[in-house]
């Protein structure tokens, strides 16, 4: 199964396996603390990693993001308390979530490749939650602690983090950010 991929626009909204391999060593060495709140789900979907990030984000940050009753308030309250894999699963399930996604992918400035068609490009979230910056990636089986932050200094320390993402291949130009931040 595979969904048709978002394009990375605001609007409509790694590199390295020795690394990867340092961060699970770490997480399962208990090196890496992990908040009990934080909301992580598998990506179980081809392609639905943009819609995967944008859950994290708004998941974590359900504090100061007040949803009204609707699909993605309706997943987040029947998936809080399953472990990793089954909300995953039950994204594979969510039709309100999936039709979302659908009319999404169709709203960007570029056309929308085919839902079976490889794509090389991935989101990640990056959220701060209980003092700590984590990245948040439906494709790892784990949060990754990136240290200490603060809704403060959260801007800054996610931009360390891409910058340190974006040192270990310096000849690849495509990356992009894209933020959720207050309208007002």
């Amino acid at each position: 199964m595979a969904w048709v991929p978002l394009e990375s626009n605001p609007d409509v909204m790694t590199k390295t396996s020795s690394y990867y391999a340092d961060q699970e060593s770490k997480m399962k060495e208990g090196e890496q603390p992990i908040s009990e709140k934080i909301y992580h789900m598998k990506q179980c979907v081809s392609n639905a990693c943009g819609t995967v990030a944008l859950i994290h984000s708004v998941a974590n940050n359900t504090d100061q993001i007040i949803l009204e009753d609707g699909i993605l308030k309706s997943f987040l309250d029947e998936t809080k308390d399953l472990p990793f894999a089954e909300r995953g699963e039950m994204l594979m399930q969510a039709s309100g979530v999936i039709d979302t996604h659908k009319e999404s992918a169709q709203e960007g400035q570029t056309e929308a490749p085919g839902d079976d068609t490889p794509v090389i490009h991935h989101f990640i979230a990056f959220v701060e939650k209980d003092g700590s910056l984590y990245e948040l990636d439906g494709r790892k089986p784990f949060p990754v602690n990136h240290g200490p932050s603060t809704p403060e200094t959260f801007l800054e320390d996610a931009a360390r983090v891409c910058r340190d993402y974006m040192s270990r291949d310096p000849d690849e130009m495509r990356f992009t950010m894209v933020a959720l931040a207050a309208t007002d």
